[in-house]
C-alpha cells in the first residue's frame, strides 16, 4: 500500500513513507526519528535531510500539544477548493512539532493560542483517511 488512500487529495500513489497510512489504519499518528542524529520529523521523513541516511524509527505522537499559531484558508489549491474554509495549524507537543488541520469543530472564535490540542486519525468519504487537531481533554 502507497499513500493512494491519504488525505483528501493524493498527488502521488507511492512514497516511502507509505507506512504512515497504514499506521493512522491502525488508530496511530507517526512520526520519525533519525537513527543516527535523532532528528525527528513530522510529516515523517524516511530520509533525514541532516545526515542524508535512511534509518529511522516510528513515534508515535500521543498526548496534548499547544496551538503555536493557525491559519484560516478561504482559498484552498487545487483538489481543495471545495473544502474551503479550513484552519491550517502548528502545534508543538512535547518534543516535535506537528502540522495539520484543526477539527472544524472548533470553531474560529473558539481558537486560542496555547490551546491543548490532541492528534487523531479521522475517516474520509471513499475510505480515504488523514489527521486532525481536535481540543485535547
Amino acid at each position: 500500500m502507497g499513500l493512494e488512500n491519504f488525505g483528501r487529495v493524493s498527488f502521488t500513489a507511492e512514497a516511502k513513507a507509505a507506512d504512515f497510512v497504514t499506521y493512522l489504519e491502525q488508530g496511530k499518528v507517526m512520526a520519525t526519528r533519525c537513527r543516527k542524529c535523532g532528528t525527528k520529523y513530522f510529516p515523517p521523513k524516511v530520509d533525514c535531510p541532516k545526515c542524508l541516511l535512511s534509518d529511522v524509527d516510528w513515534i508515535e505522537i500521543k498526548g496534548s500539544g499547544r496551538l503555536n499559531t493557525y491559519t484560516v484558508v478561504n482559498y484552498g489549491p487545487s483538489g481543495f477548493e471545495d473544502d474551503t474554509p479550513y484552519t491550517l495549524a502548528i502545534v508543538d507537543f512535547r518534543d516535535i512539532r506537528t502540522f495539520g488541520r484543526l477539527s472544524k469543530d472548533i470553531k474560529e472564535n473558539d481558537i486560542q493560542i496555547g490551546m491543548r490540542l490532541k492528534v487523531v486519525p479521522v475517516k474520509l468519504p471513499d475510505d480515504r483517511i488523514s489527521y486532525e487537531f481536535q481540543k485535547a481533554d
